[in-house]
């Protein structure tokens, strides 16, 4: 599961997030078959992919105005649970988060022993599940 984190600029105060549990590749940018669409003058119509690699995932700039992690230009980088990258040089910020499907099994597995323990009660809601985004 990987989920994507839009940043109030100038600050790291989350403004809106993407949440995605099957996809292998979620592309940015401003074209309506992006998976994130952002409407910014700096962001390309196709901008960054971030793909699902053996070894995790990586980042992959395909637009024309550059990706940036830490104030430097990449083409291609290893996601780092975490990071935030910048899409054009003053565009804005995309934090990353993911969590290895055995994490996100474990905790679904757990939720469904508690509620097995517990059959009187309801199910647990998760408030900060967030919706998948096709």
């Amino acid at each position: 599961m990987i989920t994507l984190t839009l940043l109030l600029p100038g600050k790291a105060v989350p403004v809106q997030s993407w949440t995605f549990e099957t996809e292998s590749v979620v592309k940015i940018g401003r074209a309506a078959d992006s998976n994130v669409v952002l409407y910014s003058a700096v962001v390309s119509r196709h901008h960054l992919e971030i793909r699902r690699v053996s070894s995790g995932w990586e980042a992959v700039n395909v637009g024309a105005n550059g990706t940036y992690l830490n104030g430097q230009a990449i083409t291609k980088v290893t996601v780092i649970d975490g990071m935030v990258v910048r899409l054009a040089s003053s565009g804005p910020k995309i934090q990353i988060n993911f969590e290895q499907e055995e994490s996100a099994a474990k905790r679904h597995l757990a939720k469904l022993q508690r509620a097995s323990m517990n059959p009187t009660q309801d199910p647990p809601h998760d408030s900060n599940k967030e919706t998948l985004v096709s």
